[in-house]
């Protein structure tokens, strides 16, 4: 197991610093000047030169990737070129609201996901079955920005009930020491800006959520209907357990495991999705930042956010996987 450990931390580390050695070369061999952008029509070329050189872009790709390279080390992501501030400061800032959108979609997609496994289990075999697979296909053949689109022409123009734009009323007071708002307004027992947030967080969220609770139904229903044909299953219902209890006692503790993985693999990419969402919601996340970096050529800020992009990911499977090892006995005995 400590093997197994290691081995994943050292791949974890050899894939961070692919993907800063990637991301480092494409984004300076794209065509256009990002100072440019920050001076005015007027300016001299001198002007050009002297930010050039305060930002390092005078220097070679080598030498610019060692100065960066070193910063990172210390926790120096540079200062970003747009909002001339340090780079660290903006990601950390924003994401908080990113993560705690990612965490109520999959909250949703395992709620959505889970009971349609379970009715699709329970009723197996019939029209609700067949009724249930036809809506995972639907949800799976819609991709989650035009579900954003749908539920802001369902309930946000046609029937109002939630908020379309935005993370917060700014009309309301925030007394928030962190930019943690859904969690921190529980602890505070502020449940009206807790109701607010969530107002603004579950049409973005939901949107995010229906591509993967479709597929967590079909691999859990799959998972469910497999185990339900194992011995200790049917040695259960001899024993007189009703249907539900054989489902939900029996059969789900077993065929969670898979979709246990699944969930936190498409968690990753659940958290990348987010970047076209919260432009289409105007939430103020860490996509909607990484979205104005790639506009404005903002290089600094656009290896900040990739790289916590990639920690995060890398982070999220290594957990999942040292999860799934520690409840499969198999696996944790060396089996």
């Amino acid at each position: 197991m400590l093997r197994a450990v290691v081995l994943r931390l050292v791949t974890t580390a050899i894939t961070l610093i692919g993907v800063a050695v990637i991301v480092f070369v494409v984004i300076r061999v794209v065509p256009g000047n990002p100072i440019a952008l920050m001076l005015p029509p007027g300016a001299t070329e001198e002007d050009v030169a002297r930010l050039t050189a305060l930002y390092g872009l005078d220097k070679s790709l080598p030498a610019q990737f060692l100065i960066w390279v070193q910063g990172v080390v210390q926790g120096d992501f540079g200062t970003s070129i747009t909002a001339r501030q340090p780079v660290l400061d903006l990601v950390l800032g924003r994401l908080p609201a990113t993560l705690e959108l990612s965490v109520m979609a999959l909250v949703i997609a395992c709620l959505l996901g889970g009971v349609a496994a379970l009715t699709g289990t329970r009723r197996r075999d019939t029209k609700v079955e067949g009724a249930i697979d036809v809506a995972n296909g639907m949800a799976l053949s819609v991709p989650d920005f035009l579900w954003g689109l749908i539920l802001i022409l369902a309930f946000g123009v046609l029937i109002p009930v939630f908020h379309i734009s935005g993370r917060v009323t700014p009309s309301l007071d925030l007394p928030f020491a962190t930019n943690f708002y859904l969690f921190e307004s529980l602890l505070r027992l502020r449940f009206d800006l807790w109701a607010d947030i969530v107002s603004h967080m579950f049409l973005p969220a939901l949107a995010l959520a229906i591509p993967l609770a479709a597929i967590i139904g079909q691999l859990l229903k799959q998972s469910l209907k497999e185990t339900m044909h194992l011995d200790y299953v049917t040695l259960s219902r001899t024993k007189g357990y009703g249907e539900n209890h054989v489902i939900l006692r029996e059969a789900l503790p077993n065929a969670v495991l898979p979709t246990l993985t699944l969930v936190g693999v498409q968690f990753t990419f659940l958290i990348g999705g987010t970047v076209i969402i919260e432009r289409l919601f105007s939430y103020e996340g860490l996509g909607n930042m990484a979205i104005d970096a790639v506009i404005n050529r903002d290089l600094p800020l656009i290896q900040g956010i990739v790289i916590l992009f990639a920690v995060i990911f890398t982070a999220v499977n290594l957990i999942v996987d040292l999860t799934y090892a520690a409840l499969n006995p198999r696996l944790r005995h060396g089996g």
